[in-house]
């Protein structure tokens, strides 16, 4: 009898919610055309030698001057709104994709290594993330943009520096019930070094919940890169993400030409409201309490 695989069997039960499944195939095909972007976007928004602004502020349809129709209409720089869209899913996602990484290395070597160490050392590193938690990560990522400048490794930085205090809490959480049980005081009984006790047995049995929390904080630090570049402090005008094409349309909105925000704002919620679906069917399964 052929046994089930732990991948094969978390699959069985994840096709089993039909909206999450869909929700995944959004997800999918939402980062296959973000990094297909420059072979299949019939215009690049970057190069702007083929910019003309005579094609500005033009509706869905419009055949503009270099010969081809601008499905989703242009925007206030005559950029193809669609071709802009591609490329600003790619930043948006790239964004949200490394500095989600960058912050679950960070919070996770530090919850667990606060976990592991115990005593004084315990209490300052999770008394400064709770100083951290204080503060709205908004606010933070703010203040952080205004203080480090436009740029990707600046907007990145902001964004680590708001969201790793999230995966730090959980880490320390989960490590600190592992760290407590007859398995990891049985390898601490023997000769092996911390950093191996970490790394193959108490790392392992705490990804369960973090996995669920890097879903949740991978959309929320697209959403949070997207509200700081609408606010002008994220990205420069010359690497528009959806946050940035969201703010360039916001003041035509009142003059009828919604497309220029409308468009980028709904592939913005899409990508955003997918990335969720999938993370909550993930938390319903790792979660025994929560399995319907």
């Amino acid at each position: 009898m052929r046994t089930e695989t732990p991948i094969a069997r978390f699959w069985s039960e994840f096709r089993e919610s039909r909206i999450a499944v869909a929700a995944l195939v959004v997800v999918v095909l939402m980062i296959g055309v973000a990094v297909l972007a420059p072979l299949i976007a019939p215009q690049n928004p970057y190069d702007l030698a083929n910019l003309v602004l005579s094609d500005a502020r033009r509706p869905p349809g419009y055949v503009g001057s270099s010969g081809y129709t601008h499905w989703l209409g242009t925007d206030a720089q005559g950029r193809d709104l669609l071709s802009a869209i591609l490329y600003g899913l790619r930043i948006s996602l790239q964004m949200g994709l490394v500095a989600g990484a960058f912050a679950f290395a960070i919070g996770v070597t530090l919850g667990i290594a606060a976990a592991y160490l115990g005593g004084r050392r315990e209490a300052f590193i999770m008394r400064v993330i709770d100083l951290q938690l204080a503060f709205p990560a908004i606010l933070l990522a703010l203040v952080i943009s205004a203080l480090l400048g436009q740029g990707k490794a600046q907007l990145i930085a902001a964004l680590v520096a708001a969201q790793y205090a999230y995966f730090a809490r959980t880490a320390h959480g989960a490590a600190s019930a592992e760290r407590g049980k007859d398995y990891v005081e049985a390898a601490l009984s023997t000769p092996l070094p911390a950093r191996q006790v970490i790394w193959r047995h108490i790392l392992p049995n705490c990804l369960p919940p973090l996995i669920v929390v890097a879903t949740v904080q991978v959309a929320n630090a697209i959403a949070l890169e997207a509200t700081l570049s609408f606010l002008g402090v994220g990205l420069p005008v010359t690497e528009p993400s959806l946050g940035s094409l969201i703010a360039n349309g916001f003041q035509y909105m009142l003059s009828g030409r919604y497309w220029i925000s409308i468009y980028p704002g709904l592939a913005l919620i899409l990508l955003i409201v997918a990335i969720n679906l999938v993370g909550d069917q993930i938390r319903d399964q790792v979660n025994p309490r929560l399995k319907r």
